[in-house]
């Protein structure tokens, strides 16, 4: 009797034993963890309810303080936060899905054969293709418009430059868009040969092409959004900021989101035109838990590239040429200080080093007195020696490391020796600056952020060259990298106490992979991939 006794009494301590457990929607246990805390330190377990991190600490202490009936035992796999892109083109992305892919072409020859093979399969009315890439091919010159003119004599082609800066488009583009010699081409280039047009349109000029081309439809539209985020996801980014967008666009994101369609998070950075200034400066900052409308982007000059990025001096390659500002100096004065007279972040593309001096002058002036605005300076790519310690003012540089490995090919002739000891110099911003935030800038750049994360701490592009990393002093550590792609891009969008790192009543957004970022081999980073993607603790792939 004394024995059935006691076991009751066993059997009663350990039910009430579990009743206190508390019960969450899922419980991640043996893990390794980067929580990416003040500290970087490491956990094993995560408990999540209602899509936030309730408790994150030890398996074992976690299973005695909790329940699910979902335990994901992840058996030493590794856990990140959810990777951030601080500067891409999510939207233009999804449409260059449905458009012409002209990326990683070694001539205009396979240009010519990519579009005829898209006109075969789908017979459109306008041909649209991105990625083409002149110092990808054999001979490095900017393509003209006679090839298309005998491929394509009555359908209209435009064909975007890989950077987005620069455009080569048929006779027919240029009739319907009324472009001759005496086209005016204020901010860009029209580029001429015997007096006519070739067919390369550079910067501003390429917005009397994008006026005719035909807008995509509604249903364009949503398909571009739902197949580039699961590309997203594929990769393991749970945000991304996409850097220059139309309040159509934004509302449509936002409509998708509500209706439970799209569950990506989007940074969106608008458009800085005045119409669109008016517009949010009324409405103010649009906030929600997957959507966050706090920031202008604008572009102060062209890519490297294209040679559009305005410079100081003239390019080695090319001594008449400086590359322009797209707008003149009190305009986009104008425009900082009214963002600047709003509860408004301003985000702003400068590449070349005349650029990034003009900017973070007009940032230091229309600031002067204004506590924690975190205004970015987007791609920081070329930078006078005298202007790094304008970031000390609390200006973010936000840049892609992959632009690093993708020019170090030709940027020496472009900017020459001296320039380009301080171009691409992402170790020394950060050090000025205490932050930078870490993007792609796809489809100017691949999707992948462990291409990022590769380039960003060994300087090299995916088959290891230069052996010693090109401008090796500028790489940065892992963890800084880490940090960049998740807690100091979140920081840069005002959200890191919501994202970024893995921490209590923070969303328990986070990627799992089979290696450790901290720890692999360089050379294999490039060949990651994440074998999970969560968002507000919902599995995504």
């Amino acid at each position: 009797m004394k024995s059935i006794a006691l076991f009751f009494a066993f059997l009663f301590l350990f039910s009430c034993a579990s009743s206190t457990k508390t019960e969450v929607d899922t419980l991640v246990t043996n893990a390794t963890i980067y929580t990416v805390n003040a500290a970087f330190e490491k956990a094993s377990a995560m408990a999540i309810k209602d899509g936030k991190i309730l408790a994150i600490g030890n398996t074992d202490s976690l299973l005695k303080k909790y329940t699910s009936k979902t335990i994901l035992d992840y058996k030493g796999k590794f856990i990140y936060p959810g990777l951030i892109d601080a500067h891409c083109h999510f939207y233009g992305y999804g449409l260059t899905l449905q458009e012409v892919d002209l990326r990683g072409t070694k001539s205009f020859e396979e240009i010519i054969t990519r579009l005829k093979a898209f006109q075969k399969a789908k017979n459109p009315a306008f041909i649209v293709g991105n990625g083409w890439d002149q110092n990808d091919w054999a001979v490095k010159k900017f393509p003209s418009k006679a090839a298309l003119d005998a491929a394509f004599p009555n359908i209209p082609v435009v064909l975007n430059r890989i950077d987005g800066h620069a455009i080569v488009v048929n006779s027919k583009v240029l009739q319907m868009a009324g472009i001759t010699a005496k086209t005016k081409a204020d901010g860009g280039q029209i580029e001429l040969q015997n007096g006519a047009p070739t067919g390369i349109l550079i910067d501003n000029p390429m917005e009397l092409v994008f006026k005719i081309i035909p807008k995509p439809s509604r249903k364009t539209q949503i398909a571009a959004l739902l197949d580039a985020e699961k590309v997203m996801f594929d990769y393991g980014l749970t945000t991304v900021n996409d850097a220059g967008l139309d309040p159509d666009i934004i509302h449509l994101i936002d409509s998708l989101q509500q209706a439970g369609k799209m569950k990506i998070n989007v940074y969106a950075m608008i458009t800085a035109n005045q119409k669109n200034m008016d517009l949010y400066f009324k409405k103010g900052i649009y906030k929600t838990n997957q959507l966050n409308v706090r920031s202008f982007k604008m572009y102060g000059d062209g890519a490297l590239g294209s040679r559009g990025a305005c410079m100081h001096k003239p390019y080695s390659d090319s001594p008449k040429q400086f590359g322009a500002l797209l707008s003149p100096v009190p305009q986009l004065k104008a425009v900082a200080q009214q963002i600047a007279n709003s509860p408004f972040q301003l985000n702003t593309h400068a590449i070349g080093d005349s650029a990034n001096t003009v900017l973070l002058k007009i940032y230091k002036e229309v600031l002067t007195g204004k506590k924690d605005r975190r205004w970015k300076i987007e791609h920081a790519q070329v930078i006078q020696e005298s202007d790094f310690d304008y970031f000390k003012l609390g200006i973010i540089p936000s840049v892609q490391p992959t632009h690093a490995t993708s020019d170090m090919y030709w940027a020496g002739d472009r900017l020459g020796k001296e320039r380009l000891k301080n171009a691409y110099a992402y170790k020394k911003l950060l050090q000025k600056s205490g932050t930078i935030a870490l993007g792609t800038d796809f489809p100017v750049e691949e999707v992948n952020p462990m291409l990022t994360f590769h380039a960003a701490v060994a300087r090299q592009d995916v088959k290891g060259f230069p052996k010693n990393g090109f401008q090796i002093e500028n790489a940065l550590s892992r963890e800084e990298t880490l940090k960049g792609m998740t807690l100091w891009a979140a920081y840069s969008n005002f959200e890191e106490k919501e994202k970024g790192s893995l921490e209590v009543g923070k969303w328990a957004d986070f990627v799992v992979f089979d290696a450790d970022l901290m720890q692999v081999v360089s050379s294999q980073m490039v060949k990651l991939k994440p074998s999970s993607t969560f968002i507000k603790g919902a599995k995504q792939k």
